[in-house]
């Protein structure tokens, strides 16, 4: 099984790949949809939709895995992220492709066994999960590998 794990954003969505091998996880793909601040809100969704579907399409993930969203402080942040986030869901929804939801905490729980997991020490996990020589860059594609990896491990659980 293929999974996309997104990291949503406005100004960067993460997004990492991640393939069943066996009994081991492999590392497919990351990287980040980027738009400018410079751009109206209407040209960065569409360009987070034009790349989300192109990633889709290229590498065909049997699953979506995405960040459930988190509020915090910021109202207006928040609103933009769920945007992005939409986006994705429907560019999945569009590709006919599964998704699966997880809080930050159960990312956490998923790759360290501690729901207070520092990003470091996420990041470290993702790297040695999947057998990288560097911990993957920028953080928003890391955090989407580690959804990813959430989400096999979740699977797997449930299916026992």
């Amino acid at each position: 099984m293929r999974t996309l794990g997104i990291d949503p954003g406005i100004a960067t969505t993460g997004f990492g790949l991640v393939e069943e091998n066996g009994q081991k996880l492999v590392f497919v793909e990351h990287g980040v949809i980027k738009t400018s601040p410079q751009q109206n809100s209407k040209d960065r969704l569409q360009k987070i939709f034009i790349e989300a579907k192109k990633i889709i399409k290229d590498f065909k993930p049997q699953a979506v895995a995405i960040e459930k969203l988190f509020f915090g402080k910021n109202a207006k942040t928040a609103m933009a992220v769920s945007q992005a986030r939409g986006i994705m869901l429907l560019s999945a929804a569009e590709a006919g492709v599964s998704v699966t939801e997880y809080s930050p905490l159960e990312v956490k729980i998923a790759l360290t066994g501690y729901g207070r997991a520092e990003k470091k020490q996420i990041q470290q996990m993702v790297k040695i999960l999947l057998g990288l020589a560097d911990v993957p860059k920028p953080d928003d594609a890391a955090d989407a590998l580690a959804i990813a990896i959430c989400h096999h491990h979740s699977y797997k659980l449930k299916n026992l």
